[in-house]
């Protein structure tokens, strides 16, 4: 009991952490640029994960032309493409918004298998994607910020795209060997990620004033390094692995919770009754994705 409880603890803190990263990224970009600011994370983030793999799991593993294929595309779609459509989203819309629609990415791998690998949509599964998408729909329509401006909804969009970044990234992984462990993967998509972005970095560093950011500037891109790509990364890991699939899987609602309160205290944004709706409907969809599954599970035992 003692150890699920410390598994729900790390589970919870790392979805808190994701969900913080929209208000954190928002904030970053205000000072740095996009790609710069990405660039400088993914390098600490890979050197401080290379140190990690090399303790923990005496160096590298041995990867196959497929599997370096496959982290390469993994890191383009869920490093590279979520972070540029997440970043320059929330620089558009609320943070509150950002962290709801990035939570349906449950939803979001189960649509694109649908269609891409041609796996069966449960009932279960379609109940979720439709409650997900009317609470997205729900703030895009009534609640974006500044009475649905196009901006805001520009932004909301890339968030979206950001959503399918990362939903490919999740598919992509099926294909890896299966030797090849959850820190091994972190390391080498944040490394390639490093590169994807390394040009574009270069590009904004030649014209960029690197003394106009302050000390607190600079801690945003610390933070998303060390806590958001690493420390979150670990607490996850270290409790998806004590439990089962679908109490995991409840534990991806903490995500929209962080991020709608933080974007409050920080922000100090209006969360209003079309965001409680919106909320409502997609931590709905995720308890429906994930909690029934674990059910029907259960009597089947």
């Amino acid at each position: 009991m003692q150890h699920q409880l410390k598994a729900y603890i790390s589970m919870a803190l790392a979805m808190a952490i994701v969900g913080s990263s929209v208000v954190v990224g928002k904030l970053m970009v205000e000072m740095i640029p996009v790609f710069l600011s990405s660039g400088i994370r993914f390098l600490i983030a890979a050197a401080v994960l290379i140190v990690l793999l090399i303790v923990f799991e005496k160096g590298f593993p041995e990867l196959t032309k497929k599997d370096v294929f496959v982290l390469v595309m993994q890191s383009f779609t869920g490093v590279f493409l979520f972070s540029v459509c997440m970043l320059y989203g929330v620089k558009l819309t609320t943070g509150m918004e950002s962290g709801m629609i990035t939570s349906t990415t449950p939803m979001a791998v189960g649509i694109l298998a649908f269609f891409l690998l041609k796996e069966r949509i449960e009932k279960r599964m379609l109940i979720g994607i439709v409650l997900a998408v009317m609470g997205v729909m729900t703030i895009n329509l009534f609640g974006a910020d500044g009475g649905g401006s196009p901006h805001a909804l520009i932004g909301n969009l890339l968030i979206a795209a950001a959503v399918v970044g990362e939903a490919m990234f999740t598919l992509l992984a099926k294909l890896l060997s299966p030797h090849i462990s959850a820190l091994a993967i972190a390391t080498f998509v944040s490394l390639f990620g490093f590169l994807f972005f390394l040009p574009f970095a270069v590009f904004e560093a030649l014209s960029f004033n690197f003394a106009a950011p302050g000390l607190l500037d600079w801690s945003y891109v610390l933070y998303y390094a060390l806590i958001v790509t690493v420390l979150a990364f670990y607490l996850w890991y270290s409790g998806v692995s004590k439990v089962s699939a679908g109490i995991s899987g409840i534990f991806t609602s903490v995500l929209p919770v962080s991020a709608v309160v933080l974007s409050g205290i920080v922000l100090k944004e209006q969360f209003t009754m079309i965001h409680l709706i919106g909320i409502t409907l997609v931590i709905a969809g995720i308890f429906v994705t994930v909690v029934v599954k674990k059910d029907s599970q259960n009597l089947a035992s």
